[in-house]
């Protein structure tokens, strides 16, 4: 695993954070839930491979 994708998702972390607190302030509840809502598809996207990598190491570790 690489440590570049941590310091991704932190950074996407970060910048949804922000997002969210200056919509809520602006009264846009709506679009603040979005905007999370989509730093959480991109963060799984990027971490899908890793979890298949994970189930696969696994499935040959306990022979399945």
């Amino acid at each position: 695993m690489d440590i570049s994708i941590v310091f991704k998702i932190a950074a996407v972390g970060i910048v949804v954070a922000v997002l969210n607190q200056l919509l809520k302030k602006a009264g846009k509840d709506e679009q603040a839930m979005l905007t999370t809502l989509a730093g959480l598809v991109v963060v799984l996207y990027w971490i899908v491979e890793y979890i298949s990598e994970l189930f696969d190491k696994i499935q040959t570790t306990f022979q399945l």
